[in-house]
């Protein structure tokens, strides 16, 4: 059975957090497209994390591509030669100072698979306690909010969360915490 094929592939940058590369591929019935830009992003992570107080933490920081600070859930890239779970652990120890008792996997998606080539592992993470100051990185100005679980919804509702990987995120974490009480 014919495949998609690629032809040619040319690096325009390679950087930790952005690699770009222009592709050449070949269809299944023949027709060339050339030029076509990929650009290669580490698979990351994201939790709705829920406290012991039934509290979600929602992570406030700026956003330089849109200009503007905005309200999201912690997460970020995994670590070469790391799961998922350990890494949303980490990232949520490293943003927050919180542990977790409980980390559900919720799925995972293509952010924009017509340009992006990485995905976004979702998780809700429950009994949520501090157990040490954050530990964030050199480039990292990190507010943490506690809200309802009612007001996040509200958020979600009213199209107040602007990081649509997470939006989609506490959308399955609310079906399955829903799903739990009913």
């Amino acid at each position: 059975m014919p495949s998609f094929k690629t032809l040619n592939t040319e690096y325009i940058s390679r950087h930790p957090y952005f690699t770009a590369r222009k592709d050449g591929y070949e269809t299944p019935d023949g027709k060339v497209v050339d030029p076509y830009f990929v650009v290669e992003l580490p698979v990351s992570v994201c939790a709705m994390a829920i406290t012991e107080n039934n509290e979600a933490i929602l992570v406030e920081q700026y956003r330089h591509p849109i200009g503007k600070k905005i309200e999201e859930l912690p997460g970020g890239f995994i670590d070469e030669g790391e799961n998922p779970e350990h890494a949303i652990a980490r990232e949520l120890m490293e943003e927050t100072g919180f542990q977790f008792d409980n980390y559900h996997y919720l799925g995972k998606t293509a952010a924009n698979p017509g340009v992006l080539n990485n995905y976004t592992h979702f998780f809700l993470a429950t009994g949520g306690k501090k157990v040490a100051e954050q530990s964030l990185d050199a480039n990292e100005e990190i507010v943490i909010h506690f809200k309802s679980l009612e007001a996040v919804r509200e958020m979600l509702k009213q199209n107040k969360i602007e990081q649509s990987m997470h939006a989609l995120c506490m959308f399955y974490a609310f079906e399955y915490l829903d799903g739990q009480r009913g």
